[in-house]
């Protein structure tokens, strides 16, 4: 691999700006750091980057974005740990099956599918207000007090948390995108979690995949140090500043760039 200065610069800003953006906004920001290893391997770093390679680098990417964003949610008191625990217990063990189907499934193909997916939960997001809540009894209910005051109830129960971990896992080890994609429309739409508690948790729950995805990778030698150290600074220092942004951005602001990036992955994922 050609690793000079300009290479590392690039890897660096890549890290730095997908994984703000996606602490910003709780999907992590695989979507974009896929394509983009596999667009600039054999001009800037001297070799092909297959997908099973860049979903394995990926992952371990979005494992300090994760990290970082997680620490600095939950010292703000917005994460719901119990939750992301409950959603973890099926997305860890999912993550290792989706990682090791990379090389065997036809990538492009989900991706069409995946994509046209996407576009419905936008159309979902978008037209919120329009559709009636669930309005079942759930077994367990949880309170949230947000910085103005104002307390609002959400909950769910164990099998459908599971159902949907277990999902996000697979697709989180599969392609490489962390899973809050699917985890977040679920969250406001099924449970009615508060929109910045439903991103900052989908980051803790990202961070169980993509640890357990990027391990299978590693296993399986879909890896690459150099690749994946020459994101983690940026990595890192993006999950910590895309929490603090989050912070500072209404629910009304944040719930339309969350769609805007929805549909702009979508998009990419369906024309790729």
């Amino acid at each position: 691999m050609s690793w000079d200065v300009p290479a590392l610069l690039v890897m660096f800003i890549l890290g730095l700006i997908v994984s703000t953006f996606g602490a910003i906004v709780g999907l992590g920001g695989g979507v974009v750091i896929v394509p983009s290893l596999i667009l600039l391997g054999p001009s800037m770093l001297g070799k092909n980057v297959d997908t099973s390679l860049a979903v394995g680098v990926s992952l371990g990417a979005l494992v300090f974005t994760s990290f970082t964003s997680t620490l600095t949610f939950v010292k703000e008191g917005k994460v719901d740990l119990r939750s992301a625990l409950f959603f973890s217990l099926s997305s860890g063990p999912l993550s290792l099956l989706g990682a090791s189907l990379t090389s065997l499934f036809d990538p492009e193909i989900f991706r069409r599918a995946f994509g046209y997916f996407m576009l419905f939960m936008v159309m979902l997001l978008l037209f919120r207000k329009r559709i009636k809540p669930y309005k079942g009894n759930w077994r367990y209910v949880r309170k949230y007090t947000d910085t103005a005051g104002v307390e609002q109830e959400y909950g769910y129960n164990v099998l459908p948390v599971l159902i949907i971990g277990g999902a996000v896992g697979l697709i989180a080890g599969l392609l490489g995108i962390g899973g809050g994609i699917l985890l977040i429309p679920t969250m406001l739409l099924l449970f009615r979690f508060p929109l910045h508690m439903a991103t900052a948790t989908s980051m803790a729950v990202i961070f169980v995949s993509a640890l357990f995805g990027s391990g299978m990778h590693l296993i399986r030698g879909e890896w690459d140090w150099l690749l994946v150290l020459s994101l983690a600074p940026g990595a890192l220092l993006g999950g910590w500043i895309g929490a603090r942004i989050s912070r500072r951005i209404s629910s009304v602001l944040l719930i339309r760039i969350m769609c805007g990036t929805l549909m702009l992955f979508a998009v990419r994922m369906i024309i790729t």
